[in-house]
């Protein structure tokens, strides 16, 4: 991906998204765009009209960390929009390639993460990468995600079940979050590796088969996926809501594990045990 449209795009979308009272600026007659004026974003941000134009055009090369933090600020970015300014800076002066790895060729897991997975055995647990991969899962893990398993010619691909498989739409109970927090991950792996071929014809292949994937890409939305509640209905066992933990992986820093757990006592605490009762029938 190219770095200076992609630096251009995300600063314009963070700046059209504010308004001049949220940055504590008067407002003053009738205004022809959304959001503020580059003239703003400079005033806040401390630095003269022309020097902010420039970043604004995607030359982030050389920035300092007090510049980034300032527009940062001006544009009242969160921590992952934070990061990702960050990981844009460093891709123009070239020093984020020292943070990259050689990736393999095919998206793989370890036996060893397997085993582990496989020892937890009271809740779902999966293994995945930034393109939305699912490459591993332990016994319940596949069971809750089993309408994600369609082609065994390659790995399950979230992003593809969300915005091109109508099971999506069931399986997500509020499907706009859903394809929303899937688009805010990819764009935060392209961020992260904006060199990933692979990423780069998922996305291809996304925006040339779905309206919604390509809408939502445009609006360069970042996230952190750490930790909160996510909504299922499954075709077994109807709703669940699971509170869900994802960690990085240390010896595969471009892997996460991901683990889920009912509320104890709860409707979905049932679920969960049915849910367990259903896929050890299943594989009978």
């Amino acid at each position: 991906m190219d770095n200076r449209s992609e630096v251009r795009e995300f600063l314009t979308s963070r700046r059209a998204r504010i308004t001049p009272a949220q940055a504590g600026l008067p407002v003053a007659g009738r205004r022809r765009v959304p959001g503020l004026r580059r003239s703003e974003v400079a005033a806040v941000a401390g630095m003269s009209v022309e020097y902010y134009a420039k970043l604004e055009r995607g030359h982030l090369g050389g920035v300092s960390a007090g510049v980034l933090d300032a527009l940062a600020r001006a544009l009242h970015l969160d921590d992952a929009e934070r990061a990702h300014l960050l990981r844009l800076a460093r891709e123009a002066d070239g020093s984020n390639a020292v943070l990259r790895r050689r990736r393999p060729k095919q998206p793989v897991a370890r036996p060893g993460l397997q085993w582990m997975l496989d020892s937890i055995t009271t809740a779902p647990a999966i293994v995945g990468n930034n393109r939305s991969d699912l490459l591993a899962a332990n016994h319940l893990g596949r069971a809750l995600y089993c309408d994600v398993y369609t082609d065994p010619a390659r790995p399950p691909n979230f992003a593809r079940f969300t915005f091109l498989d109508g099971a999506a739409r069931r399986f997500y109970p509020d499907w706009d979050l859903a394809a929303d927090m899937t688009v805010a991950n990819l764009r935060t792996a392209a961020g992260k590796d904006p060199h990933d071929k692979a990423l780069h014809d998922l996305v291809g292949e996304l925006s040339t088969r779905s309206d919604d994937f390509r809408r939502r890409w445009a609006a360069h939305d970042v996230r952190t996926h750490g930790a909160g509640v996510k909504h299922f209905h499954h075709h077994a066992v109807g709703g669940l809501a699971l509170t869900y933990e994802s960690m990085d992986l240390r010896a595969d820093p471009d892997l996460s594990m991901t683990i889920y757990a009912a509320e104890p006592g709860s409707p979905s605490e049932d679920a969960l045990r049915l849910l367990a009762s259903w896929a050890s029938v299943e594989t009978r």
